[in-house]
């Protein structure tokens, strides 16, 4: 008897020949009701798909799934700290946001998830598809700018789904999203539940595993990431941040993503249930 498909439809790309294990994969989602892209990185290594962690890569606005990896070099940051023996094997997991106007946000709107699609269906699919993770085991999630936003709040919301998480020159809270889209913000029908990373963070405390964000000095997200983490001392939650020289680009997200991959390495212990 076959398995019963999850999703309707799946396009999986072969292995990229100039960059072996990367995959990229297009899904009819049923969070989105629309078709939705990822691009997945499964690094050299001796160990089974199964037995590898899953870290969860948010892109920002204007990207899409391609971000991560062809902007950022994220797996060849990933390969490259695997073969020097810096982190064991991971897989990376880079999906879009969704596509809605400049950036879903990551956010349950009025008639798409697009919540659900990252933190029910990306594990899901990758599992299905490529074998990546063993049911039950948690993941890590990151991202930056919007895309921390989104790793942030997710992370803190679903402390049953990720082991830990980490955010990059972050929206630390829904309404910095004005200083980067077109859309109203009053189209996206967001819950106030939904718009702080901080009361996020706040109300699931007890439950939430470890977690780190870093901004550059020149960042103009630099003083909401200053006050995200007073706010936290203040509150006795455990967290890392740091600032670091650099300014809202990809050179400072490249560089950074290092940080967060040996930040995820400490913590592996935490993915298996």
């Amino acid at each position: 008897m076959k398995p019963k498909k999850s999703f309707r439809t799946v396009e999986l790309s072969p292995p990229m020949t100039e960059i072996p294990g990367l995959y990229f994969i297009t899904i009819k989602s049923k969070a989105l009701k629309q078709r939705a892209d990822l691009t997945v990185y499964l690094p050299k290594t001796q160990v089974p798909p199964q037995k590898l962690p899953l870290v969860i890569l948010l892109h920002g606005v204007y990207g899409s799934h391609w971000a991560w990896s062809l902007n950022g070099k994220a797996h060849s940051t990933l390969q490259r700290m695997i073969d020097q023996k810096q982190i064991p094997p991971m897989a990376l997991a880079m999906p879009s946001d969704g596509l809605w106007g400049d950036g879903s946000g990551y956010l349950p709107h009025k008639n798409q998830n697009f919540e659900k699609w990252i933190t029910d269906e990306v594990p899901l699919l990758v599992r299905e598809q490529l074998g990546i993770s063993e049911i039950g085991n948690k993941h890590f999630i990151a991202g930056l700018s919007m895309g921390g936003f989104g790793a942030l709040r997710l992370g803190a919301l679903y402390p049953e789904k990720f082991a830990a998480f980490s955010g990059h020159s972050s929206i630390t809270d829904f309404a910095q999203m004005k200083l980067f889209v077109e859309e109203p913000l009053a189209r996206y029908h967001c819950a106030e539940s939904n718009k702080s990373v901080l009361k996020t963070i706040l109300k699931n405390k007890k439950k939430i595993g470890p977690f780190r964000f870093d901004c550059g000095l020149d960042d103009p997200l630099i003083k909401y990431n200053r006050k995200l983490h007073q706010e936290l001392l203040k509150s006795d939650i455990p967290h890392d941040f740091h600032e670091f020289p650099g300014t809202h680009e990809w050179k400072y997200w490249e560089t950074h993503l290092e940080e967060t991959l040996l930040f995820f390495a400490q913590h592996q212990d935490k993915v298996t249930r």
